[in-house]
Parts: C-alpha cells; structure tokens; sequence
C-alpha cells in the first residue's frame, strides 16, 4: 500500500482508555515523516488541546480540529467553518430545558466556554478543551466566530441527549462524537469535508489517504479516504463501513497497522 498522508481520530482510536498516546507513536511519526508521509490528528478536540498534545512532536504537523471546522497546515489556520449563532442559542435553550444532565460548551477558535461549573463536568470539559472559559451565561459568549457547539451529558449521547438537540436544531450537521458527547457545526462542516481541504494543501489525492476511526464523527472521514481502519472498538457502524479492522485503542492499533504498513513499504 502507497500512502502518502495518514489521519487518525484521537479518543478511542489513537489514545488509550486513559487518553495517552501510546507508546511507540513518537518513533512511528518520525518513521512516517522519513519516508515523506504526512501525518494530521482529526479530532473533535479543541485545536488547543491538540498543539498540547503534540508540542513533543518536532517539526509542526496539520491538524483537524473541532469535528473539522479547523484546518491547520504550516502552522496556519487554512479552514475555518463557524455555525449560524442562531443555532447556538437555541442549543443553549433547548439543554436548559431539557430532562437530561447534560453541560454545553460554546467552541470559538482560540477559547471554549462554559456555564455549568460543578467539578464533574468541568473535569469532563477539561481533559478536551485546554483553553476554557467559565461565564455566568452562555448566551453572552455567542458571536460570529462559534465553530462548534459540544455538549456532555452523564447519560447516554446518543439515546438521551442528540434527540433533544435534533429536534432544537434540525438543520445543523449533528453528530455522536462519544458515549457521552454530541457535536453540532455548520451542516457543511465534517472530518470528511476538513481532509479533503487538507488533501487539497499537501496535494495528496484520496488514494493516497489512510485514516483511522472509531466513532460516529468520523463516519465522513473514512469515507473520504482511500483506505480506512476502524478500531476494534469501534461503533458497529464505522467497522461496517471501513476496510479494514485494527487492534483496539487499549492495543496501540494505530501504531501497530501504521508499522506493518511501513515494514511493507521499505520491502517493496
């Protein structure tokens, strides 16, 4: 297999259940970059927690953030997909209103916000959004530049908590990100739509391409790869639609297909 560029969601497929990158992703990155292959995180996460993650990482890489609305390459932000504010206040609404525990987060660019502040949810809010906020209402942090809105819920996202943010916001593009996380953006913006732009940067084509999911948010994202990996752990849906099975998270899945694919590529 000729790949040229590999992107791999984070939570529940590169990271393990305590949310480390494995050991033995380091070597295989630089591996990846001494045989000309590009590498790009695609993550909900915010694109802070990402430059966080990955600051041991040497030279800059690209980054997929926020479920796809933020493209970065060299450095720069090369995508930047916001939602209509409009949609975001009725989101806030609709989780004050509704009879599930669940928080929201209002995701700009630079900075998160949040109004619940009890330390489970800010505990939950944390370990993704490095660059938080807390303000005494939520509806005061809506603008222009909102690229995301995540909301967390303690019962189950996608019985619970995405119907109740469906019917508040029929029109956004709505996805389960996690057992306990639901995304909503501009319905034009996805993992998908983020590679394809990153594509675009790297002059890479979708052949090319070699990604790796777990969850319903990268539904897009292996669709529009060459070739895909779900993890063993993933949602029924996603190892339905991917190519290929790898190793679970808790395995290091990703670093164990990335370095047979590379063993193969120096053989041939």
């Amino acid at each position: 297999m000729d790949f040229r560029l590999v992107a791999t969601d984070m939570d529940g497929t590169l990271l393990d259940s305590n949310h480390d990158i494995p050991e033995g992703f380091w070597d295989v990155l630089d591996r990846l970059r001494a045989n000309g292959i590009a590498f790009a995180p695609a993550s909900g996460r915010q694109l802070a927690t990402l430059q966080h993650q990955f600051a041991d990482a040497g030279e800059p890489i690209s980054f997929i953030a926020e479920n796809g609305t933020v493209v970065v390459h060299n450095g720069e932000i090369i995508s930047l997909t916001t939602i209509n504010p409009d949609t975001v206040h009725a989101i806030i609404d609709a989780a004050r209103n509704a009879d599930v525990d669940m928080g929201v987060v209002i995701c700009r660019p630079e900075r998160a916000y949040i109004e619940r502040n009890d330390e489970a949810f800010r505990t939950e809010g944390t370990r993704y959004y490095v660059s938080l906020a807390v303000v005494d209402d939520l509806h005061e942090a809506v603008n222009d530049e909102v690229i995301k809105v995540a909301i967390f819920t303690f019962q189950d996202a996608e019985e619970d908590c995405a119907p109740v943010i469906s019917a508040a916001c029929p029109d956004a593009n709505i996805v389960v990100s996690g057992k306990h996380w639901v995304d909503v953006m501009d319905p034009s913006a996805n993992k998908g739509q983020a590679l394809a732009k990153l594509r675009d940067a790297l002059g890479i084509t979708e052949s090319e391409t070699l990604v790796f999911g777990d969850y319903l948010n990268d539904t897009e994202l292996i669709k529009a790869a060459g070739t895909s990996y779900a993890m063993s752990n993933a949602h029924p849906d996603i190892l339905a639609l991917a190519d290929a099975v790898a190793p679970s998270n808790d395995e290091a899945g990703v670093v164990q297909v990335l370095e047979k694919l590379l063993a193969e590529q120096t053989v041939s």
